[in-house]
């Protein structure tokens, strides 16, 4: 009996969350992947595809005399698109996203904040060059801060996701070709600030939270996901749970503060996959 009231106690505290959202008017961080048309790309890799499947006399295009259309899809994940990834990213287990997720309606906060230029900045990155461009734990720090103010509260809510835009902000994003200049990238002490702050789901609008030419260290990664640098192992303090989400897109329409995220994924088996976050704006009492 009292497991069941308990139950129902929770089953009621979710549904009175859940209501204080706007779930009628979802706001998706995903960048559209036209196979046809311009996509962000990360290293040069080749372009996503979606052709027709044919074989003999079977087509998957009515334009062509089939009576369905149905395409056969070629990408990577991690560089053709907004993507979500999973500790399996760094590890020689086959860790799958689709495991690792559990979380459904996730509590998230979004953020805007610059890069600074490495040679203004006192924080760290194993391989760094005074015109790199980072994302600093002080600067989040006063983002979160300044977000604390603008509620009249001493304290942000209780989140388990990060949702972090870079400044400025373009449509350009939602095609940009990395290569050769190096985007922007997280400080070694601004990764450890965002899990010593509990948050377990981290979206971002770079390609990585790494540095591109890096020496494959990925210590950002392996920070955010409690895995001992130069680690290809996991152990019982990684945060198997922890999701990256690159790629994404957060439109300036958009404003700063506390969001609904629904984390929108493929059941694939995979590393990592393509992914809608979903954001529902708090509504306003």
């Amino acid at each position: 009996m009292l497991h069941d009231l308990m139950k129902n106690q929770k089953a009621n505290d979710l549904a009175l969350y859940l209501s204080s959202f706007d779930l009628f008017n979802p706001v998706s961080l995903a960048v559209p992947l036209w196979f046809e048309g311009p996509q962000p790309n990360f290293y040069g890799v080749p372009k996503a595809s979606a052709l027709p499947f044919q074989i003999g006399k079977l087509v998957g295009d009515t334009r062509k005399g089939g009576s369905c259309n149905f395409s056969q899809v070629t990408l990577i994940p991690h560089c053709n698109g907004t993507h979500t990834e999973c500790v399996g990213h760094i590890t020689h287990e086959r860790i799958s996203l689709n495991k690792c997720l559990k979380d459904v309606f996730i509590k998230a906060i979004l953020i805007s904040v610059f890069p600074e230029k490495a040679s203004e900045i006192k924080e760290t990155y194993p391989v760094l060059e005074k015109e790199d461009s980072l994302i600093t734990k002080s600067s989040l720090k006063n983002a979160l801060e300044k977000l604390s103010l603008d509620e009249k509260s001493n304290e942000l809510p209780l989140a388990k996701a990060l949702i972090i835009r870079t400044l400025p902000n373009d449509s350009s994003k939602q095609s940009q070709i990395y290569l050769e200049e190096t985007p922007p990238f997280f400080s070694i002490e601004a990764i450890s600030y965002i899990r010593e702050q509990g948050f377990n789901h981290l979206i971002v609008d770079l390609p990585s939270i790494d540095r591109m030419r890096d020496e494959g260290k990925l210590l950002n990664h392996r920070i955010f996901w409690n895995v001992e640098e130069g680690s290809f192992e996991i152990s019982p303090k990684t945060q198997i749970h922890n999701t990256i989400t690159e790629l994404a897109y957060i439109s300036d329409e958009v404003e700063d503060g506390e969001y609904l995220l629904n984390l929108q994924i493929t059941a694939f088996e995979l590393e990592a996959s393509p992914s809608r976050p979903i954001i529902f704006r708090k509504i306003q009492a």
